[in-house]
């Protein structure tokens, strides 16, 4: 049985995934200390009059020190440039991880900046709202979400177990995935759809533009659920297209390819090709929602 709580935690950036973790950490005793770190002084601030932390810096180097778990919270993009901020002050046997939704570029950008005696196990908790900031988080948002972890070769198995248990205790489940197929997986379930709902928001005000009429005006339900997505961080979503464009593009391109046939069948009146589509869409949809993988945003 793993001890799950650490001296001190160190979260490195305090958006919607750092502030959840700020607070299960503090609801479940997961630490003694509680480190938050950010760029911005009015986040920090923010972070501060939350509550969220016991010390509070705009110095990566200075959250991390004496840090026993360092959790980066950061777009994908800028992942490499913590790593090497934060890798002199490292604690010794430390565990370094983080939360991208991106691996194989975050492995890439972190490995080569730190050092050989901490452990540095990549992960991705597949959790999320639309809203940012450290007013977005609430402590039950892993409860019954995927926590994928990427361990690298040689990655020491105690530590790992450790890291785990963290998770656990958060409310995640757990499993291991290679980073490239992590990447493929995460651009058809979360990224495309994101490319999807920001993409159809333009087509819909170049319409309007174009018709000289009120369009999105008349957005139903659908439209407005549908585009839910669109109200993400533009950053988060800028860096996760640059950093994982391959398994992006081969996942629209897959995408694309559905979509022709569909408008086939359309274009053919064919009815029993699309009630056979959406019969089977629904389905699988209803399967999502039975295996608690939708869930109602607080």
């Amino acid at each position: 049985m793993f001890d799950v709580a650490f001296e001190k935690i160190a979260l490195i950036g305090i958006g919607l995934i750092g502030s959840s973790l700020a607070r299960v950490i503090r609801s479940k005793n997961l630490a003694d200390h509680i480190s938050i770190a950010t760029h911005s002084e009015n986040t920090l601030n923010e972070a501060r009059e939350l509550g969220l932390g016991d010390s509070y810096t705009t110095i990566n180097s200075e959250a991390v020190k004496d840090a026993d778990l360092i959790i980066i919270s950061v777009p994908v993009g800028a992942s490499g440039a913590v790593a090497r901020d934060i890798a002199r002050c490292l604690k010794k046997g430390a565990i370094v991880t983080d939360v991208g939704s991106v691996k194989a570029s975050v492995i890439a950008q972190m490995q080569p900046e730190l050092p050989h005696d901490i452990h540095f196990i990549p992960g991705h908790p597949i959790a999320g709202t639309e809203y940012s900031g450290p007013s977005a988080g609430f402590a039950t948002l892993f409860v019954n979400r995927w926590c994928i972890l990427t361990p690298l070769p040689g990655t020491d198995q105690e530590m790992l177990k450790r890291l785990s248990a963290f998770w656990i205790a958060c409310g995640s489940k757990i499993d291991h995935l290679d980073p490239e197929y992590h990447d493929l997986v995460l651009a058809i379930i979360s990224h495309v759809p994101h490319i999807i709902a920001y993409n159809i928001i333009g087509t819909a005000r170049d319409f309007e533009k174009v018709n000289n009429s009120r369009v999105l005006a008349y957005s139903a339900s659908g439209f407005c659920d549908f585009t839910r997505l669109a109200s993400s961080d533009p950053t988060m979503w800028r860096d996760v297209c640059l950093y994982n464009r391959d398994a992006i593009l081969e996942m629209l391109g897959r995408f694309g390819e559905d979509l022709a046939l569909l408008q086939s069948a359309i274009r053919g009146g064919d009815g029993d090709a699309l009630f056979d589509l959406f019969t089977r869409a629904r389905i699988i949809r209803r399967s999502i929602v039975e295996s608690e993988q939708d869930i109602s945003v607080p």
